[in-house]
């Protein structure tokens, strides 16, 4: 029996993922974002509502994020409303419901921007990589806020590192979209307009690895029917040691459409960190009979969300 849920951010591209995940297999939750009254940067709001709720587990999806372009665009607006979140979050939770379990997703740009393949014992081994500063500092940060207060108010937190997500549910803005949505979004659009040029950010040579976002929603749900599976009490990669570049995907992605036209590099945007791999030995052991969603599958699926927009 799974304890009363609460899932911030639900409106969300990983929220509206998770949140699919748990109706699926019949698990009620109360869903909690800005669109619904909810507004984690101010605590005493926050605290209200789980004293009302009084959850046993918090999936916590709420984050202000967008495109490599778009973080370096708002950069001091990024910092700020993701460091008040996570502070409010856990300011409510310690007055409100310190016994509840913490689900934190932190997006692999936490990772140091010299390393080549992501192994968890070195993620704090080195700076970020500019271009998701003012993001990736904030997942760093959620993890030091999470064991700060474990350290003062027994808060248990669980931190899955992910890597780049794609999926439905995700925006059709390209500056807000995740890469590989982005893409999708941009080729779609193309076609519907018989467009014969697509432009693409960034020079196509950096090399990232891609989670089917409901693959995220399905760990989450392994979590929550046992959060205390050994292992889980130090952060782990959600991981299948595999990265495709970009070059690469807008080739899958092009085959897939038959599309014919011109495909124009714009070398003005940034690609980021050259490449994000992540280690999946320490997810192997905690999870050893996981199937991720074929990559083609999770295309096509991600393709027909957007053609249905």
């Amino acid at each position: 029996m799974v304890g009363k849920i609460i899932l911030f951010g639900a409106n969300g591209f990983v929220g509206k993922n998770a949140a699919e995940v748990l109706s699926e297999n019949k698990l009620s939750f109360v869903p909690a974002s800005r669109t619904t009254g909810i507004d984690l940067r101010d605590s005493e709001q926050t605290s209200a509502f789980l004293s009302k709720h009084k959850p046993a587990f918090i999936i916590n999806c709420a984050a202000h994020v967008g495109s490599l372009n778009y973080v370096t665009e708002k950069a001091a607006i990024v910092i700020s409303d993701n460091a008040r979140m996570i502070l409010g979050m856990y300011e409510a939770v310690a007055k409100s419901c310190p016994e509840a379990i913490i689900i934190n997703p932190i997006a692999n740009c936490a990772y140091p921007a010299k390393a080549d393949t992501f192994v968890e014992d070195n993620w704090w081994d080195g700076h970020l990589h500019r271009s998701v500063l003012s993001y990736g500092a904030t997942r760093r940060l959620m993890w030091s806020v999470g064991e700060s207060f474990q350290m003062q108010y027994g808060i248990k937190s669980i931190y899955l590192m992910v890597p780049n997500m794609y999926g439905p549910y995700d925006s059709t803005d390209p500056n807000k979209a995740h890469a590989l949505n982005a893409l999708i979004s941009k080729f779609v659009k193309a076609q519907q307009t018989n467009q014969q040029k697509i432009e693409i950010w960034g020079t196509g040579v950096a090399i990232r690895e891609w989670l089917y976002a409901k693959d995220f929603g399905q760990i989450v749900l392994k979590v929550l029917k046992n959060p205390n599976t050994l292992g889980l009490s130090e952060p782990v990669n959600i991981a299948q040691n595999f990265g495709l570049s970009v070059k690469e995907l807008v080739n899958v992605i092009k085959s897939t459409f038959n599309y014919n036209g011109e495909i124009i590099w714009d070398t003005s945007k940034p690609d980021g960190a050259p490449k994000k791999v992540m280690d999946d030995r320490r997810f192997r052991k905690i999870f050893p009979d996981f199937k991720f969603t074929e990559f083609n599958e999770g295309i096509r699926n991600t393709i027909d969300y957007y053609k249905s927009l």
